[in-house]
Formats: C-alpha cells, sequence, structure tokens
C-alpha cells in the first residue's frame, strides 16, 4: 500500500474563525442550510465533535454518493486546524483503503489561507491517477466558495 499526498489552498477574504467554524465546528448546521440539495443532513453518530467523533454527511438525491462516514483524529480549535479520515461510504472504492484529511486556516491580507492536504492510502497494486482525484478537489474547491460567498453575505454567522 502505497500514499498519494496531494495538497491544495485557497484563498478568502473571510477571517480563518469564521472560515474554521463554519466549515469545521458548525458544518453539521452551516453546510446543509446552504447547500440543502447537495447535502441533506450532517450528524455526529457519535460524540459531540471532539478528537474521535465520527460524523455522518447524507447527500442529496442527485449525488452519486448516499453517504460518508469521517473520524475526527485532531482539532486545535485555537489554531484553526483539523485532521479527519474517511472511514466509511456507500460507494466502495477500488482503488484506496482511505483517505486522510488535514486542514488548517492561517491569517492572511484581512482574510485567510486554507491549506488542505489529503493523503489518499492506494491499496495494494492498484494505481492512483490525478483524474481519479480531481472530482474529490473540485467539490472541495465548490463548497469552500459556497461557504465563503454565505460568510460575506452574512457578517453576524459564525461571528
Amino acid at each position: 500500500m502505497g500514499v498519494v499526498t496531494y495538497s491544495q489552498e485557497f484563498t478568502s477574504a473571510v477571517a480563518p474563525s469564521r472560515m474554521f467554524k463554519a466549515l469545521v465546528l458548525d458544518s453539521h448546521i452551516i453546510i446543509p442550510k446552504i447547500v440543502p440539495g447537495g447535502i441533506k443532513s450532517v450528524e455526529f453518530i457519535e460524540g459531540d465533535g471532539g478528537v474521535g467523533s465520527i460524523k455522518q454527511t447524507n447527500f442529496g438525491e442527485s449525488a452519486h454518493i448516499k453517504y460518508t462516514k469521517h473520524k475526527i483524529d485532531a482539532l486545535d480549535v485555537e489554531n484553526f486546524y483539523c485532521k479527519y479520515t474517511l472511514i466509511e461510504s456507500d460507494i466502495k472504492f477500488d482503488k484506496i483503503d482511505s483517505i486522510v484529511y488535514e486542514v488548517k486556516f492561517t491569517s492572511a491580507n484581512g482574510g485567510c489561507v486554507c491549506k488542505m492536504t489529503s493523503d489518499y492510502h492506494v491499496k495494494e497494486g492498484a494505481e492512483l491517477k490525478e483524474d481519479d482525484i480531481k472530482q474529490g478537489k473540485d467539490r472541495a474547491m465548490g463548497l469552500f466558495k459556497i461557504v465563503e460567498e454565505y460568510l460575506l453575505a452574512n457578517p453576524d454567522v459564525c461571528a
């Protein structure tokens, strides 16, 4: 088994504390509210959102996937950092065993920079190509931009 690491950065005019709260701490409240067609609900099936908690995301009817479960591995609220692992999905992955994500928000130019690293743990004998992860990368960028627009339009949310 090998690991393929992919990193990406997003910049935002929104403060890191607000983006972190919307995308990590309060994602179970914020995201279904602003993308109800794409994500029906996000709920904790174990824990309360701290380290060790398991969060299930239930996707809308039009999605190619019904649900995912992520386990929170590390959470540093003061430094706007979260590490979590995709542990289950209704889609069987033929090339990967798991995906570990790390997200960190830092202040920059009155807003923030979000650095996201994804470690794809590839099954023995499988080869993961850029096209294989492009869809997930594009979805992450799309969600980031939707949340940013929502926070800019609603300055009291996650303040």
